[in-house]
């Protein structure tokens, strides 16, 4: 039998009724209190507390506040009036007991009630969540493209300079054989129209005179012999690569073998699975940028397993752990994505301006992550930390704003 407690104290204005109700001895817990417009109950094992009020109260904003072993209520009167009475007095079991049902069938629709706006406040921040993240993808995507058209439209400049150069040389060397060719003809018509006039001029000289001027003019156009054959020795410098020392990128070139070095030092271990790849496909950029293309597709997974074997031959390139948690996130992964952007800004050190831009999409992906998982204030931080690196981020800045609001509203809920 439950201990029925009598020990109360109230008192009233025109607008609330203030009720002190004493439970020392025992621990109240907020699951104790039962409040609708009309009832009220106080169920801590062994001691009852039950009160039909004397007229109706909001019972959305009435609080209840529990301080050492005692609960005071604030009841706000549904009309301003005074009570002359906390219960009713003079009340049957039938109409108690009826009043007890529409307490509980009225609980019972508030709490379905709430759930349902719980259930579709949930799906609207999923549903932000996501257009968060495509809005992100989408203006990344699109400063790639502009990229692309930029040096796109750069080559093309570069292309039609050179265009111009090789036509511009053509022509002047088209030119200058014209002007060779014109002076050998001129040459040769000097040539012959001096030979005639002298042919005229000589017509009375002795046979033995124009014999050695034939003889003359034999020797004059009389070609030297031919070169003799000959062979030059040259001897390259032995190179890694294909190409010419003065076409190569040395720097480039040296940072790619430092990479491959890195990557048969990171392969110690016998993995069996990488002898039947290709040369090509054990590089860890070559992996990447086939990720890439997979995400791209839509092929999530097979970007994952891209990016997982990348890792695994060179596990310090900090772009693999950031492209591979934009994977699980849209996979659902959310976990994963977390500690992929975690690893992501472990390897992005120190902070510098060129990598600011790796930083910023590492903490939006774990704070979109963090949103998810309904972890608002830890979201709420990388969004800020984004921010920081970046102040003219506009999308980022709706994002935290977006986030600070629902945190504001949760925190509403909690405290009502």
């Amino acid at each position: 039998m439950p201990v029925w407690l009598r020990d109360y104290s109230w008192r009233q204005t025109d607008a609330a009724v203030y009720v002190s109700l004493s439970l020392r001895g025992v621990r109240v817990a907020p699951a104790n209190i039962f409040c609708t417009d009309q009832y009220l109950k106080v169920n801590v094992p062994p001691f009852l507390f039950e009160a039909i009020l004397y007229a109706p109260i909001d019972d959305t904003s009435s609080t209840a506040k529990i301080e050492n072993g005692s609960v005071f209520f604030t009841l706000y009167k549904k009309e301003a009036a005074t009570w002359e009475s906390l219960v009713m007095e003079n009340t049957d079991k039938e109409k108690m007991q009826k009043i007890r049902e529409n307490a509980v069938l009225k609980a019972q629709e508030k709490a379905k009630k709430e759930m349902k706006a719980k259930a579709v406040k949930k799906q609207e921040h999923k549903k932000y969540a996501l257009e968060a993240t495509m809005k992100l993808e989408e203006a990344e995507r699109k400063r790639i493209e502009e990229l692309k058209e930029e040096e796109r439209k750069k080559v093309t400049e570069e292309l039609e300079i050179w265009k111009n150069q090789r036509n511009e040389k053509q022509r002047e060397e088209r030119v200058h054989q014209e002007r060779k060719q014109t002076e050998k003809k001129n040459q040769k018509i000097n040539k012959s129209m001096a030979l005639r006039e002298g042919t005229h001029k000589d017509t009375s000289l002795p046979a033995k005179v124009t014999g050695n001027i034939f003889s003359e003019k034999l020797k004059e156009e009389s070609f030297p012999a031919p070169r003799t054959a000959g062979g030059i020795k040259i001897n390259f410098t032995p190179r890694v690569f294909p190409t010419a020392l003065r076409e190569s990128r040395v720097a480039e070139e040296e940072e790619w073998l430092y990479k491959q070095a890195e990557a048969r030092r990171a392969m110690n271990a016998d993995f069996s699975e990488l002898d039947d790849l290709k040369e090509e496909e054990k590089n860890p950029d070559w992996l990447k940028d086939k990720g890439n293309k997979m995400f791209s597709t839509g092929n999530y997974l097979a970007a994952v397993n891209a990016y997982n074997l990348a890792i695994r031959l060179n596990n310090k390139i900090p772009v693999l752990y950031l492209n591979r948690a934009a994977c699980h996130l849209k996979l659902r992964n959310l976990h994963k994505s977390i500690e992929d952007s975690s690893k992501a800004l472990d390897l992005l050190t120190p902070p510098v301006s060129d990598n600011a831009s790796a930083r910023v999409k590492a903490y939006v992906r774990r704070g979109t992550a963090f949103c998810q998982l309904e972890l608002y204030a830890e979201g709420l931080q990388d969004y800020e930390a984004a921010l920081k690196i970046d102040p003219a981020n506009e999308l980022v800045a709706q994002d935290a704003e977006k986030i600070r609001h629902i945190i504001q509203g949760t925190q509403q809920q909690q405290d009502s």
